[in-house]
């Protein structure tokens, strides 16, 4: 209550035109949830030590799953790649299958909740704390979770459901509940599916939506005048229209989705590695330079706690969060394609942790250390999106 007191004073103090008290809502906002966002993390990514590195359950289960899955399914990531890409060109599409969205459609709408600030800001945070090895990892981790999507979202499409008004509806929230109904344990399949209900609405909320919007303010201050930005302590407002201009295109579901994403993200993604490609144009002759700091920096036992195992872990635990394998995210978006057999949007997802981490984290990442030297990535006092702006402008501006 004293928190929301103090976040209405400031906006009745906004309202007469005062900039000091549009500051004072981003920081009672930012106070307000700070105890929140403290211990969901505390919970998500709770740790235990391990070789001198402490390592989040999490991430290390997320590691299990996807390396098992990889050997189990005989290295479907690589097998079923080019079969993937004929699925995604609309070669085995028919238009009488039930759904709402083409294969193409499910990728980019899975694609656009995946590649952006992930991608630019969280690649930026990883080498600043891990060093160019953390990038090593990274491509290992999206390499195997191709096969962890390829699981997931053909569950998805799998135990999806088609609601009464011919709209569909999948996820983890479905196959956990149903799909271990059938192994015999309907009470718990149906814990575990609420569970997960509710916690995909508070981690997208908190952990994706949140730091998305952050940074994506922080770089808007960064080119239009850094601190003394006219948008400075307007962080609110900025984060209210992103949601106004989200909300018009979910209002209209999956469909509306599909449709935006199918022109915005192939364009964005496009652009984005045109950029890179022209910066490590211009650092040519960094390159191999880069590659031997990043093979060497991956089996390093030192510069970061832990050594070696604590890179590992960063590598992975940014995969993670920039292509949500394992999240359980990505089939809530590939439950609602066109097909009536599942094993085909399997394949599809499975391209979606290639493009946003093997291809563009890694093009990133391959910026920022033949930009600046090891030293400066990690003890040069910047780090994240404001780290990956001044690699692109070193080399462009």
């Amino acid at each position: 209550m004293k928190n929301s007191s103090k976040i209405f004073t400031a906006v009745a103090a906004l309202l007469s035109g005062s900039q000091a008290a549009a500051q004072s809502i981003d920081t009672q906002i930012n106070n307000a949830v700070q105890p929140l966002t403290d211990a969901l993390a505390s919970f998500i990514f709770y740790s235990v030590p391990l070789a001198g590195a402490d390592v989040p359950l999490i991430v290390m289960w997320l590691i299990f799953g996807a390396i098992f899955f990889t050997v189990y399914l005989g290295f479907i990531n690589i097998r079923g790649f080019k079969h993937a890409i004929n699925i995604v060109r609309g070669k085995f599409h028919d238009q009488e299958h039930d759904g709402e969205i083409s294969h193409f459609q499910a990728l980019t709408a899975a694609v656009s909740g995946t590649v952006g600030i992930g991608n630019i800001a969280g690649v930026a945070i990883t080498v600043s704390l891990g060093g160019p090895g953390a990038i090593f990892w990274l491509i290992v981790a999206g390499l195997v979770g191709m096969t962890t999507k390829f699981v997931e979202c053909t569950l998805g499409v799998k135990y999806r459901q088609t609601n009464a008004d011919g709209s569909v509806s999948g996820g983890p929230m479905y196959y956990l509940r149903d799909g271990l109904a059938r192994r015999g344990w309907p009470s718990f399949g149906k814990f575990l599916g609420t569970f997960y209900a509710v916690s995909i609405v508070i981690g997208c909320l908190g952990i994706g939506n949140m730091f998305q919007s952050n940074q994506a303010f922080k770089q808007m201050l960064e080119v239009s005048g850094g601190e003394q930005s006219i948008l400075q302590g307007y962080g609110w407002a900025v984060g209210t229209v992103m949601a106004g201009v989200v909300a018009l295109i979910i209002i209209g579901g999956i469909k509306s989705i599909g449709r935006v994403t199918s022109k915005l993200v192939p364009f964005m993604v496009a652009l984005y590695i045109a950029g890179c490609l022209v910066v490590l144009a211009l650092n040519f002759a960094a390159l191999p330079a880069a590659g031997v700091s990043i093979i060497a920096g991956a089996f390093s036992m030192e510069g970061v706690a832990g050594g070696a195992v604590g890179i590992m872990i960063l590598g992975f635990q940014r995969a993670a969060f920039s292509n949500e394998a394992g999240i359980g995210s990505a089939p809530i978006a590939h439950s609602a394609v066109q097909t009536n057999d599942p094993l085909t949007e399997g394949f599809v997802a499975l391209l979606e942790p290639f493009i946003d981490t093997v291809v563009i984290c890694t093009l990133t990442g391959l910026v920022l250390v033949t930009t600046f030297p090891t030293d400066v990535l990690m003890d040069g006092g910047v780090s994240g999106i404001e780290l990956t702006s001044a690699a692109f402008n070193e080399n462009i501006a």
